[in-house]
């Protein structure tokens, strides 16, 4: 054996700390700075990770023959995992898609030219979105003045609730009514430059505690 590695798995290390630097980029440069969970950066990473030594290992020695059934049958694995066990927001499960995306192209990729255009291309269509578009942050409440929901008393509605939440109501979405228990769920929209509340927070709209919650109360 004349080297301990061959070209082709030092090239293959080459890909793979591409991949890391712009998933690192995508994750805790745009991602973790608006929504600070911390969780679900470390999901995100580790991913990447296995899911790049997934696809090389899946696809042999010869780079060249492989073919886009690598990849989907990949995306037919974890679709069979049910990798998620608690609702993902759709931010979340968008971001985990592209870092499943990348992690694939690079363990793919044959040229390196490849990997930099494709690379600029996520990365400036991420970093336009994320400057560009303002999430206006949103809450389910379970509210009990069900006599308020008419629409002319709409007004009524949001001044009762902005003084309860003491959040500057955008916009009010009712949803079902339960008149035998006096409630009504109310979905809100609200202006607030404070990141404690435009962060998901992991239970948001969530009235019980879940099984899986015991642990951290």
């Amino acid at each position: 054996m004349d080297t301990v590695f061959s070209a082709e798995f030092a090239q293959a290390m080459v890909k793979f700390l591409i991949c890391i630097v712009v998933n690192w980029i995508i994750i805790f440069q745009l991602y973790f700075r608006k929504s600070h969970r911390r969780d679900f950066s470390f999901t995100f990473m580790l991913m990447s990770i296995a899911i790049y030594f997934l696809v090389f290992f899946m696809m042999g020695m010869e780079r060249g023959k492989a073919t886009m059934g690598v990849g989907l049958g990949l995306f037919g694995i974890f679709s069979i995992m049910r990798y998620r066990t608690d609702a993902m927001p759709v931010r979340e499960m968008t971001y985990l898609f592209l870092i499943i995306c990348l992690s694939v192209v690079h363990a793919m990729a044959s040229e390196y030219i490849e990997l930099f255009v494709i690379d600029a291309i996520v990365l400036a269509s991420v970093m336009g979105f994320e400057m560009t578009m303002k999430i206006q942050p949103t809450k389910i409440i379970q509210y009990d003045r069900v006599e308020l929901v008419k629409p002319d008393k709409r007004e009524e509605l949001k001044a009762d609730l902005e003084m309860r939440t003491g959040l500057k109501i955008l916009k009010i979405d009712v949803g079902g009514i339960d008149f035998l228990k006096d409630s009504v769920v109310i979905r809100i929209t609200y202006e607030s430059d404070n990141r404690k509340y435009n962060r998901f927070n992991g239970i948001d709209g969530q009235f019980t505690v879940k099984k899986s919650q015991w642990n951290e109360v």
